[in-house]
């Protein structure tokens, strides 16, 4: 990869200590994207997590874990290593139940982080973190994850500690910050959303070498969709999810331009349903719930209380289990599909339950956000960790050399996507001021990997993109040369060489398709 190459090249040019940051960003460019879970504490960051992962693995009971940053990456053998702040790691089992041991059994003020390896597929192109919920925490468990997630303030020059002066190879804090953090974030919200939201999601979820989040790396979601009651939201027709949906859309304009999308779900019941929380007894259960009378029924599903306490055939413990698994909403859409179809089998139950969840549009949404563009995201986080590295180094000839490079790097026509990344943080961070119709354009065309999406135009006919995309690419680039201030112009020129280029990718696929007889 060029950026790679960039960091390759310039090893020998600088000092050791920025050398060795050099071969740690190199190392993450060949590494899984790092995807951060971060929301409100009490907002259902861990079950969410488990529901990517597939498997109820994190904490989600108030622990010494919840207060720690968990890094979950692929592993041939699953184990947990704990990382203190000195250095050391230690290795400990996973608990009977499989997930991590609530309490680890060392002092957690001297654990930096705790990494999670599991043998699952899903890791093997994405390490998620999961970080302690906002809100209330303790400041030794801010800082420690504002020191993993590289939204740590830098210390000034001079402040390195003595041992570091000491060996010129060691990374120093500032630039192990750096180099550190997060590439996106995937950051949760429920239905009381407060307005510091988007101070928090700038600050705590900073991706690498503190960038802030964007709609290149950032989406949110509405979890706990369920809790959502249908007649505080206008138009709902009295249906939870349409509130959901409702309620996501209203947030994603209030954290936009932060996040590209906000999305509804329901976590409790993705983690049942895809980690194996909801079994075979549990449908039978429900099954039996289900021959309940209508009224009864509907009176138990009033209240959690109601629901455990009421006399029925069905015993109370088991209907605890139910609610843990699948809170009321979901023991609902389980009765009413048993209902409907009385021979369905737990397997479909399951996988009715996940469809009600919304996991699989979240999933969706991340595969085209994060995984379809992980390379330009790691590469843009990777010359922002550069250009940090070279500042913390204290040396204006580093300086120089680093900018200079990147400047190289990106005149070259395979850098576009990164100069697309670049122009689109600059125009959602504010720092190059656009009309606010142009700015949603940038932000469409950059924030999405579908053509039709890109131009404002999903399901249109090829035709219509072809010549529409020409169109713009002509307007971007007589805006560029007239109509537009330099910073403007910037962005303009890149904007006319993305619709120029979707333009020929429309035209060489109809050209493919002619020749083949398509």
């Amino acid at each position: 990869m060029s950026v790679a190459n960039l960091c390759r090249r310039l090893q020998p040019q600088v000092s050791a200590r920025t050398a060795a940051g050099f071969g740690e960003v190199m190392r993450r460019l060949g590494a899984p994207l790092q995807v951060a879970v971060a929301g409100r504490i009490k907002s259902g960051k861990s079950t969410l997590v488990n529901a990517l992962i597939g498997r109820r693995v994190a904490p989600t009971d108030v622990g010494e874990c919840t207060r720690l940053v968990t890094r979950f990456q692929y592993g041939t053998v699953d184990r947990i290593e704990i990382v203190f702040t000195d250095g050391r790691k230690q290795v400990l089992p996973f608990a009977p139940d499989g997930m991590i041991p609530a309490e680890l059994g060392v002092d957690i003020s001297e654990v930096s982080h705790v990494e999670a390896y599991l043998t699952n597929a899903v890791l093997q192109g994405m390490t998620v973190i999961d970080t302690p919920g906002l809100g209330s925490l303790d400041a030794a468990s801010v800082s420690r994850t504002e020191q993993l997630l590289g939204a740590a303030k830098h210390r000034k020059p001079g402040e390195e500690d003595a041992e570091d002066e000491d060996d010129d190879t060691e990374l120093d804090d500032t630039s192990r910050s750096a180099v550190a953090g997060a590439e996106a974030v995937l950051y949760v919200v429920t239905q009381g959303v407060r307005a510091d939201d988007q101070q928090a999601l700038a600050a705590f979820t900073a991706a690498t070498a503190s960038r802030e989040a964007g709609p290149v790396n950032a989406i949110a979601v509405l979890n706990k969709a369920d809790t959502i009651a249908p007649e505080s939201v206008v138009d709902s027709g009295g249906d939870v999810w349409k509130a959901a949906t409702t309620l996501a859309e209203k947030q994603a304009a209030t954290l936009k331009p932060r996040v590209a999308d906000v999305l509804p779900v329901i976590g409790l019941i993705a983690e049942s349903a895809e980690s194996g929380g909801f079994t075979s007894a549990d449908a039978e259960a429900l099954r039996q719930l289900s021959v309940l009378d209508d009224d009864i029924l509907e009176t138990m599903l009033i209240s959690a209380d109601i629901f455990t306490s009421w006399e029925c055939d069905v015993p109370s413990g088991i209907r605890l289990r139910l609610l843990e698994r699948l809170d009321l909403y979901g023991i609902r859409r389980a009765v009413d599909a048993i209902r409907a179809e009385p021979e369905i089998t737990a397997g479909s139950l399951r996988r009715l339950l996940l469809d009600a969840s919304g996991l699989a549009a979240v999933r969706a949404r991340l595969s085209v956000v994060f995984a379809a563009r992980a390379d330009g995201i790691k590469a843009a986080a990777a010359l922002a960790s550069v250009t940090a590295l070279a500042h913390a180094s204290g040396d204006p000839g580093d300086r120089q050399r680093v900018h200079d490079a990147i400047e190289v790097l990106l005149a070259k026509p395979e850098a576009h996507q990164l100069r697309l990344l670049e122009a689109l943080t600059l125009v959602a961070s504010g720092a190059v001021d656009m009309p606010e119709d142009l700015s949603e354009e940038v932000l469409r065309v950059g924030s999405n990997a579908d053509i039709g999406a890109q131009l404002g135009k999903p399901g249109a006919p090829r035709q219509e993109l072809v010549t529409y995309s020409l169109e713009r690419a002509g307007w971007w680039r007589s805006f560029a040369s007239f109509g537009a201030t330099p910073a403007q112009s910037r962005v303009a020129h890149v904007v006319h060489r993305a619709y120029f280029l979707i333009w020929q990718q429309l035209r060489d696929t109809a050209g493919g398709a002619a020749a083949t007889g398509g």
